[in-house]
């Protein structure tokens, strides 16, 4: 199927749809390319249509042989749009690699697989796009959060997921007053018996279900090495986290028991945290 094809007929994306679906289980790239191709140019089509609705008509030229030749040209113009370095089809590509055949990607690579069940594993729950954000934010921990999985049995993954949550992905990170990074990843107050170094910031606490503004400690640390240490430690031995242990073989009940015990005052932490987990799988089974 052309790309021009597809642009003319937008009932041609069944057919899209079972073309790509082969290609992904052939591993053919050039096909999964041109599918993307195509989704772009019948998503421009659509585009340009709802542009040329929204634009008040003279009335003066309006007619079925008018209204031919615009569409005509709308479809030229959705086809020469499509496929642009940089553009909407190469994030379609990536989308349609990861979901065409998301088991592909070999063994896990959290180091930690005898703790996570192939049921937890293989979920794809609360799934979110990944962006280069987050794939190069998992690829920058994914090793010293093996190594700390294999101290810990908390799976690497979990912890990574839970990193990228508390950062955002790496864009607000915990920071000196004076710009230095803390390495603290995992949002961890100083407090009792903390006798490290600390970084003093502005953080939101929720009180009564409402977000508020609050200056608080938080432990700071010499790398991010030592932060996962630290907060696998805090997670695998404290009592107040036995709960979150005992599920940790479900993504799901792992939040939820790190919510129950108080981890965040967000009250709809355990479903964010959920999916930033989840989105870390997808992106270490797509990284191999």
């Amino acid at each position: 199927m052309s790309t021009q094809g597809l642009a003319a007929d937008p009932s041609a994306l069944n057919a899209l749809r079972y073309g790509s679906g082969a290609a992904g289980a052939k591993g053919d790239k050039a096909a999964l390319k041109e599918a993307a191709k195509q989704f772009e140019s019948l998503f421009m089509r659509e585009l340009i249509k709802s542009m040329r609705e929204a634009t008040q008509k003279s009335g003066l030229m309006d007619g079925e042989g008018s209204d031919l030749g615009t569409d005509l040209l709308d479809q030229q113009f959705a086809v020469q749009l499509s496929g642009l370095p940089g553009g909407l089809s190469e994030a379609i590509e990536r989308q349609l690699g990861q979901q065409i055949a998301p088991g592909t990607a070999g063994p896990a690579a959290d180091g930690a697989s005898r703790a996570l069940p192939r049921a937890a594993e293989a979920s794809t729950v609360g799934r979110v796009s990944a962006g280069p954000r987050q794939e190069g934010f998992v690829a920058q921990h994914s090793q010293a959060a093996a190594a700390v999985a294999r101290e810990s049995g908390i799976p690497a993954s979990y912890m990574i997921g839970q990193a990228g949550h508390e950062t955002g992905w790496g864009r607000s990170e915990i920071r000196h007053s004076d710009g230095t990074p803390s390495f603290n990843l995992f949002g961890i107050k100083a407090t009792g018996g903390w006798k490290g170094k600390v970084a003093e910031i502005t953080t939101t606490e929720y009180v009564n279900g409402e977000p508020r503004k609050v200056t608080a400690k938080f432990r700071a640390y010499d790398s991010y090495a030592d932060s996962f240490r630290d907060y696998a430690r805090l997670i695998s031995q404290s009592p107040r986290y036995d709960q979150a242990m005992d599920q940790i073989g479900s993504v799901h009940g792992f939040a939820s028991g790190l919510q129950k015990a108080g981890y965040a005052t967000d009250p709809q932490y355990a479903a964010k945290l959920s999916r930033a987990i989840n989105t870390t799988l997808n992106l270490q089974r797509a990284q191999g």
